[in-house]
């Protein structure tokens, strides 16, 4: 099976796993039969799947891996002390852990084709991350009520299945709905902090952070970035020898401007 053929088999597995979308015409060119297969795996609950479609996803999900490049730690430049910072899709980087902006429900984005983080990652792991987040919010449903919702800066650690990272980091970053407070910046810092215990104490050495809660959730970019570099950086200086890399990955011009003025 090649990888066209592998689209089509997946668009009829998924359509006819769906209700609701079981006969949606799908298109004739591959970009539309790309979007289309995105699109139901987004909307798709967290639920088991035969396991051929399991083995088809993985084939089709690791070869689009290697068609995009996979990029090491390695193939990107120390700024400081262990720190890099990089631009580009974060679903390429073949680190111990990338860091995943997360909603409080954990289960990753449900709009079709939605460019958020949340989205890409969910999208390219396969449809069993999402299965792995439901199963551990159930087990935490299960200790503090059926409605438990994931913390804010206390993160999840999940496997990555088809992307190059070895694991995933949910995190759920402060939204900051007007004006920015004392409070919303430490839990910004908490995110960071945590993060790198949780690396720390799983033996994660190299770790990728996504910019946690700018964007939809309105953190301001720059101070964002300010919390983020000190944060690392002083934990870095407390733990030397612990993690090997911290890479700030950074989707926008803007965001790369502000990280390397704030670690040159």
């Amino acid at each position: 099976m090649n990888q066209e053929e592998r689209l089509d088999y997946l668009i009829e597995a998924f359509k006819t796993d769906s209700v609701e979308y079981k006969t949606i015409q799908t298109p004739t060119d591959t970009a539309g039969k790309k979007k289309l297969l995105r699109s139901l795996m987004n909307i798709r609950m967290p639920a088991p799947l035969p396991e051929e479609v399991i083995e088809v996803q993985d084939e089709y999900l690791s070869l689009r891996s290697k068609e995009i490049g996979v990029v090491r730690s390695s193939d990107i430049p120390v700024i400081k002390d262990g720190i890099s910072i990089w631009q580009g899709d974060i679903t390429r980087l073949a680190v111990d852990a990338i860091v995943n902006a997360a909603n409080s429900q954990m289960l990753g984005c449900f709009v079709p084709m939605h460019t958020c983080i949340d989205n890409c990652i969910h999208t390219f792991a396969g449809i069993q991350l999402r299965t792995e987040c439901n199963r551990q919010m159930n087990l935490l449903r299960d200790k503090f009520g059926r409605d438990y919702e994931q913390p804010t800066a206390v993160p999840m650690l999940t496997d990555a299945y088809n992307l190059p990272a070895r694991k995933v980091i949910h995190i759920v970053g402060p939204i900051v709905n007007g004006s920015l407070t004392p409070d919303l910046e430490k839990d910004l810092a908490d995110c960071y902090l945590n993060t790198l215990d949780m690396c720390a104490s799983n033996g994660l050495k190299s770790v990728a952070f996504c910019c946690i809660s700018t964007g939809v959730f309105c953190f301001p970019n720059d101070r964002a970035c300010r919390i983020a570099t000190q944060t690392v950086t002083n934990w870095m200086d407390e733990h030397p020898g612990i993690i090997d890399r911290v890479i700030f990955n950074v989707f926008k011009d803007e965001d790369r401007r502000l990280y390397e003025s704030e670690l040159r």
